[in-house]
């Protein structure tokens, strides 16, 4: 089976990537990194950039982790690319960063994360960065 996780260069996507590491390594499962972006702008600090890609290819190589890593560039929204991923992959869990934003700001904004945790089939870690 395989273990996504929802990654983004970030202290949210660094956390989700060493808790989704942690739980390769228990399970014994190939890990599928995730990075997606809609396109819709010029610059998405959220698209992991190459010198990102590498960092996250060197750490799983050197921890022994079976991993794939895929970027995603279309016209849906990252809870939707993740949930498709996972139905699609029959994953046995997905791994989402969590970060932090007021009631008002999930409330007209949305939230990925709510949308993963609502439409996903299989478990969910949602965590947060340390700090």
């Amino acid at each position: 089976m395989t273990i996504l996780v929802g990654y983004v260069p970030s202290p949210e996507g660094e956390a989700a990537l060493r808790a989704a590491i942690g739980e390769a390594r228990r399970r014994e499962e190939k890990l599928l990194v995730v990075n997606t972006t809609r396109g819709d702008a010029l610059v998405d600090p959220r698209f992991a950039r190459e010198p990102d890609l590498t960092h996250v290819r060197e750490d799983l190589a050197a921890l022994g982790v079976d991993f794939d890593i895929r970027q995603v560039l279309g016209a849906r929204d990252a809870g939707e690319e993740i949930i498709d991923l996972a139905e699609r992959l029959d994953a046995s869990l997905v791994v989402i960063g969590l970060r932090r934003r007021s009631a008002v700001g999930k409330l007209i904004m949305g939230s990925a994360a709510q949308q993963i945790l609502l439409g996903v089939g299989c478990p969910v870690l949602a965590v947060k960065a340390e700090g």
